[in-house]
């Protein structure tokens, strides 16, 4: 079997049962491996109205159907469960190296279901697997879990995925970690580990992943790392400056939100940029598992060094919060890995709450000394620790912008979609890409449907940004296409330069299938459906669509995007209709026995 290794590890928590079962290859070839093949199994094995925090929700832990193979950037896999954030299915995409880890050892997907009664961490070592104690390390950041279970497993090769203190604490926008700095951030997927009593889980495998026909994969390879090393982008861009080098290019546009989305444009954004993190702070590149990228940055500041901060966590500390303090940046982009916290959820949280302080929604007395304006540096950091440790006024902001503002009587004060925070372009000035973050089915995302490469990088036609003409039947392509990458376990970065047949030839090189162009899509629109058809079941409706009535309502005040707005209402119908959905949003039967649903 070429890609997959066969096998899903099955762990009850609650019984210390450890069991091995046969990956479902029919079932593979219908929704991939990684966020689409946990997807579809997620909805098929937990009840529709089980809490996130119950025993009843279980985690699945899924390489792509590619990780750990000769594919460039191989290196990804996806968390996915129940979001206690929104309720979605939450697939949280992590790179670095401890996917192909779980690949070596022989494994597809490790399954954790119940609740231990005590704190504990799995120990996988090939065919050796363990559930041990984790009394040790309960409390430790995830800075010293990592160190004191390499330590005690005796293998620098062995790689360790944990929660930190936000995990524990159940923060909706707890993450879950591993080597070191790289995040399966978004929603709150950190916190159902932390309520199964699930510190951590340390691999080591000493197998190999195999390819199905490896000569046509070496002639498929040479192609497509020469796309790669001819791409701007990934080739000079990316590895020179990191993801940050966007903090210029978004910012020129207008779009380079500030204070909360107040604004779109920083003046004094260069000193925040990837071009400044490079010349003063930069260490070393970093790459993930066969990445010739190496977007990644390993950093030092005044009071330490680390990996990051990425873009979105540049500007969410930085223009977001109205700091202009590169060293705040980095300390509190550590706090959130060391913490195992969100940096995008969190930032947009505290920059909410410094809105909602503004506005006089949130009283003085309410802080406790800890400050909560725009451009208090400090503050902003002190924030983080209380929002992991769910002290005073953090415990309310630990539960996400959304129940913050609402709270207050101001939910329209939180940039969220479906209850999960924006990310770094605002919508009113990219009209492709605020349909995706309305349409996303985890929340507001950008990693679900990315049209900034079109709009505002130009890489292939360039259409007009504020324009909607076409952008539906765009936004589902790439929504479509994202969804094909996540599932085989390879980085959305590589789609800067390959496109959908670059991909069908690599995994049909390494799994020996015969995806045609348009049935490799179909996987990607399946695991599409599937997501919706879940958000369908648990209430969410066509009223979900849309996004925060400052982007509908209040015109970009200043800058290159001045005066625009975003078009939803006029965009959605046309999107429907595109992805083969009734006018209120729903998949037709007809679409879905299409797609062999």
């Amino acid at each position: 079997m070429g890609g997959y290794r066969g096998r899903i590890l099955r762990v009850n928590l609650t019984d210390k049962c450890i069991m091995l079962e046969e990956l479902k290859l029919e079932l593979a070839k219908k929704y991939l491996g990684g966020r689409g093949l946990a997807g579809k199994m997620f909805t098929e094995e937990v009840p529709t109205e089980v809490d996130a925090f119950s025993p009843e929700n279980k985690v699945f832990i899924a390489a792509g159907t590619l990780t750990g193979t000769k594919a460039p950037t191989s290196g990804r896999f996806m968390v996915v469960t129940k979001s206690p954030l929104n309720g979605t299915i939450a697939a949280s995409n992590s790179g670095g190296f401890w996917g192909p880890q779980l690949k070596f050892a022989g494994y597809d997907m490790v399954v954790l279901e119940g609740k231990a009664d005590a704190p504990v961490y799995l120990s996988i070592e090939d065919d050796k697997i363990e559930i041990k104690d984790a009394a040790h390390i309960w409390g430790k950041d995830v800075y010293e879990t990592t160190s004191i279970l390499k330590a005690e497993f005796g293998d620098d090769q062995a790689k360790v995925l944990t929660i930190g203190p936000a995990g524990e604490n159940l923060s909706f926008m707890a993450s879950v970690m591993n080597d070191l700095y790289r995040a399966a951030g978004r929603n709150g997927v950190g916190a159902v580990l932390g309520s199964k009593n699930i510190k951590a889980i340390i691999v080591r495998g000493t197998g190999r992943v195999e390819h199905a026909e490896p000569n046509a994969l070496n002639e498929v390879l040479t192609d497509v790392l020469n796309k790669i090393q001819e791409n701007g982008v990934t080739s000079q861009g990316l590895p020179t400056y990191g993801t940050a080098i966007l903090v210029n290019i978004m910012n020129e546009n207008g779009v380079y939100p500030v204070n909360n989305f107040q604004e779109s444009y920083n003046e004094n954004a260069d000193e925040l940029s990837g071009e400044t993190m490079t010349e003063k702070y930069l260490v070393k590149k970093e790459s993930c598992y066969r990445c010739p990228i190496a977007c990644g940055r390993y950093c030092n500041w005044e009071e330490g060094e680390g990996g990051g901060p990425e873009y979105e966590s540049v500007w969410v500390f930085g223009s977001n919060c109205g700091v202009q303090d590169y060293q705040a940046i980095h300390q509190a982009n550590d706090l959130c890995n060391r913490f195992g916290l969100d940096t995008i959820s969190v930032g947009a949280t505290i920059a909410t709450g410094m809105e909602l302080f503004q506005r006089g929604y949130i009283k003085t007395e309410e802080l406790e000394g800890t400050p909560l304006e725009f451009g208090h540096a400090q503050g902003m950091v002190e924030w983080i620790r209380k929002i992991a440790y769910r002290e005073g006024l953090g415990a309310k902001m630990a539960l996400g912008s959304y129940r913050l503002a609402k709270g207050y009587g101001a939910a329209e004060l939180s940039m969220s979609v479906k209850k999960q925070e924006l990310p770094a372009c605002d919508p009113r000035g990219v009209q492709g890409q605020g349909l995706s973050y309305a349409t996303s089915n985890r929340g507001g995302c950008h990693v679900r449907g990315y049209s900034i490469p079109p709009e505002i990088l130009g890489t292939a036609e360039k259409p007009d940004r504020f324009s909607i003409k076409g952008k539906a039947k765009t936004v589902k392509a790439s929504q479509d296409l994202s969804a094909v990458i996540d599932s085989v376990g390879l980085c959305l970065f590589s789609s800067f330069a390959l496109g959908l047949s670059d991909y069908k030839k690599l995994i049909n090189a390494i799994t020996g299938f015969d995806y045609t162009d348009e049935e490799l899509l179909a996987c990607g629109e399946r695991v599409w459906n599937n997501e919706r058809l879940h958000n369908l079941r648990i209430g969410y409706t066509k009223a979900d669509d849309t996004l925060p009535k400052r982007f509908l309502k209040e015109p970009i005040p200043s800058g290159p995007s001045k005066g625009h707005v975003h078009r939803i209402e006029e965009l959605l119908p046309e999107y429907y209709t595109v992805r083969g959905w009734t006018p209120d949003g729903v998949p037709s039967s007809e679409h879905l026995n299409a797609l062999g649903m």
